[in-house]
């Protein structure tokens, strides 16, 4: 989608200024708030691409106006209510006042190191080749998607070099479409595309700017050669 979070190259928002020696977290909250996220990714109810779905659809005002580990807390916040996982008085008060959902997978204290260390292949077997080659110029498409995409926005219609192909993975646009599981695995080509920084930000950009993209195959459109 064409959300807020979507900012890159937008005007107004001023340079990116990293602080200097920045801890993990900021406070004891953000810590947590990480624990709970990926302690309820395991739940089964969701995917990352759903959760990160979630978190881009936020309100424009609530986005912006939050920090980093906020809006993870919103967003995990909001797909626990769409499947009655909670109420909005108990994420109100912090008590629970029904039982449990059912059928829910939990992530217990002494699983949680191996189920980190194990994690989630995204990487799929698929039975075309890929469609573009390395050092083949491509186009990102021109594409403004009502639902969840990766592709970013100021990428939209640039063209760049294919520099790298990583395998087929699970296709994030495809994967958002059914909100719960058994959820939809469809698999692309994925590729890093190399992109100019001058074609992409104009002559203001550093010199020997290159802005690298990882982009699925149904990002990205074949560049007639020249006559």
């Amino acid at each position: 989608m064409n959300g807020v979070h979507d900012m890159g190259g937008m005007q107004g928002f001023g340079p990116v200024r990293p602080e200097a020696d920045e801890p993990l977290f900021h406070a004891p909250w953000e810590r947590q708030a990480l624990a709970m996220t990926v302690a309820m990714g395991a739940c089964g109810q969701w995917n990352i691409d759903i959760s990160r779905s979630a978190r881009e659809s936020l309100p424009p005002a609530q986005y912006l106006s939050s920090s980093y580990y906020a809006i993870w807390l919103a967003g995990l916040e909001k797909l626990m209510l769409a499947r009655g996982m909670v109420s909005a008085t108990e994420l109100q008060t912090g008590g629970a006042e029904t039982p449990p959902l059912g059928g829910v997978r939990t992530l217990n204290g002494p699983q949680t190191a191996s189920a980190l260390a194990k994690g989630s292949a995204s990487t799929r077997d698929i039975d075309v080749p890929p469609r573009f080659a390395v050092g083949q110029r491509v186009r990102a498409r021109q594409m403004h998607p009502v639902s969840h995409t990766r592709l970013p926005r100021y990428v939209r219609g640039h063209t760049g070099t294919v520099e790298r192909i990583h395998g087929a993975h699970v296709f994030p646009d495809t994967r958002v479409s059914r909100p719960l599981p058994p959820f939809v695995d469809e698999a692309h080509w994925l590729y890093t595309v190399v992109f100019d920084g001058h074609d992409l930000w104009g002559s203001g950009a550093s010199a020997g700017l290159l802005v690298s993209v990882d982009a699925w195959e149904p990002y990205l459109e074949a560049v007639e050669a020249a006559p």
